[in-house]
């Protein structure tokens, strides 16, 4: 059986002295997913909130947005503090994996 590739998201970052925000799209598809943090210090950032349209759900773009959350934080030497519900269930579905960047 072959499996139907999904399309990648195109991730951007927006930042400023106290915020940042990743926004995903998807080619063909309407809307703009997002996730929002708050940076605490240089080395500590809150992720505070996810957000995926009906119209980009099922296609793995809310976990596009926490991978390259993580990856970014990994890269930087930050940790990251999971409020946010949807970044908290990837974070403990994967606890040791990610035990160098979430802070519990």
């Amino acid at each position: 059986m072959t499996e139907i590739a999904k399309p990648k998201p195109q991730i951007t970052y927006q930042d400023s002295e106290t915020k940042g925000r990743y926004a995903a799209t998807l080619a063909g598809v309407a809307g703009e997913a997002e996730l929002t943090l708050s940076k605490v210090s240089d080395t500590l950032i809150i992720a505070d909130h996810t957000a995926v349209p009906d119209s980009m759900r099922g296609t793995g773009v809310g976990r596009a947005l926490v991978e390259r959350l993580i990856e970014d934080a990994r890269a930087k030497g930050q940790r990251i503090v999971p409020l946010c519900p949807f970044v908290r269930a990837h974070a403990t579905k994967n606890r040791e994996a990610l035990a160098d960047v979430i802070q519990w």
